[in-house]
């Protein structure tokens, strides 16, 4: 008689009621530190991570300016033979999740119910340019077969999944800039509606790479403040001229919070909304009246049960660009209507650059740690007043506030909207 999977947990084998889903377990890389704790510190501290870019020659270049992850050995984290086969943009993932299981302790989760929803919203960039070089210099018999395996988007997420034996539903969402936040708004729906016991969400990006400068530039969509690498990224500020683009990885562990306090886990947050919505608009332009990011921002509060004047802070998409800054404005200020001016918004872009893919989940993150330490990170660089962007910005430096609700928007090519609601774990209640 052939072996069989019956005796396998299997969460969506019955109906279950909705659970209450927490933030257990927390990891990241980025431009302000090697872990979760470094980068936290350096966004209280109102720290910039941006600097010169070192990882390629930017002669020729408008751009010469990136938020990147210094100092990360992969050796720590991935052996030797999956250095060489694995992206940059693979390595970061396995090391910020490697930090999240860690930092969430052991679950009580059967494994073949954890789910990986992981994303990027660029993949494997060195890895497919470097085999674009070597077809050019030695022809195709020499391409790397690992090209499209080490390359593609979803690897990242696959292999988590191996790290950790995980065997649940495992996904990679690829909305550009909102895909993690579409990653942990995903996997806590799984949880939450019992199609999966436990999840890793988040995202990871390694794009620093010339053609992705040069053609990010020419879209003018980056700051050329290349002369002062650490002013550059200014959201919501008169002198905004673009985004600085970044690399790094964040990941989240979530789970139901009755298992969470069963076993004595570290609660960050309770995730309770998620919102998403299409500007069906433009290709790169945001819908300008914000219209379809103030829907994401209304229905992720609905889901939550949570009313716009309980929202005490929203961490903002925030990239520097003029149009992106002055529409999500506008966004906040349809969805809150009055509420709008006592809200304090904050865009952590403004230290860490834009990690494009990983973004939302660094920002998901930062908006959880805002709740559990009750202080709000600045947007550093904010010096001149924009007319169009009128909003509490938290201008410079960190502020102690009692905070609630949090929220954490984000926004991609293509119209991508998302919101993720969150309240501080003490006020939903132990």
């Amino acid at each position: 008689m052939p072996e069989t999977d019956h005796q396998t947990p299997s969460p969506w084998q019955h109906p279950i009621a909705r659970r209450r889903v927490v933030i257990t377990g927390v990891g990241a890389l980025s431009p302000l530190g090697l872990d979760a704790s470094s980068t936290w510190d350096g966004m209280l501290a109102g720290r910039s991570g941006i600097s010169r870019i070192t990882s390629f020659d930017t002669e020729g270049h408008k751009v010469h300016i990136a938020g990147q992850v210094r100092g990360f050995d992969p050796a720590q984290w991935l052996e030797i033979k999956d250095i060489k086969r694995l992206d940059r943009v693979t390595h970061l993932a396995l090391a910020a999740s490697q930090m999240a299981v860690d930092d969430a302790g052991e679950l009580t989760a059967h494994k073949d119910c954890v789910a990986t929803i992981f994303s990027s919203g660029m993949g494997g960039v060195q890895t497919f340019m470097s085999a674009v070089n070597t077809l050019e210099a030695s022809g195709p018999g020499r391409v790397p077969p690992m090209t499209i395996p080490g390359g593609i988007v979803n690897i990242s997420a696959g292999v988590i999944a191996m790290r950790f034996g995980f065997g649940g539903p495992n996904l990679c969402p690829v909305t550009a800039c909102a895909s993690s936040s579409d990653a942990i708004g995903f996997g806590y729906r799984l949880v939450r509606d019992g199609y999966a016991d436990a999840c890793l969400a988040g995202g990871a990006e390694a794009a620093l790479h010339t053609i992705s400068i040069a053609g990010f530039a020419n879209l003018r969509a980056l700051s050329t403040r290349n002369d002062e690498p650490e002013r550059a990224s200014r959201p919501f500020d008169a002198e905004r001229d673009g985004f600085v683009m970044a690399e790094g990885a964040a990941a989240l562990i979530l789970e139901p919070l009755e298992d969470a306090l069963r076993r004595g886990a570290p609660i960050y947050a309770e995730i309770c909304g998620y919102g998403q919505t299409a500007d069906a608009f433009h290709e790169t332009a945001p819908q300008p009246e914000g219209a379809a990011a103030a829907r994401a921002i209304l229905a992720s509060l609905a889901e939550s049960g949570v009313q716009p004047e309980q929202v005490g802070y929203i961490n903002a998409h925030g990239t520097s660009t003029v149009l992106s800054d002055a529409l999500e404005t506008r966004a906040i200020r349809r969805a809150l209507n009055g509420h709008a001016d006592h809200v304090a918004v904050s865009s952590t872009k403004s230290m860490t650059g834009h990690m494009l893919g990983a973004a939302g989940a660094i920002e998901a993150m930062a908006a959880a740690l805002t709740l559990r330490d009750q202080v709000i990170p600045p947007t550093i660089n904010y010096e001149q007043p924009d007319p169009r962007c009128d909003l509490d910005y938290v201008a410079n430096e960190a502020r102690h506030a009692a905070v609630d609700v949090a929220l954490s928007n984000s926004m991609g090519f293509g119209g991508h909207n998302v919101c993720l609601t969150m309240r501080r774990f003490a006020e939903a209640g132990a």
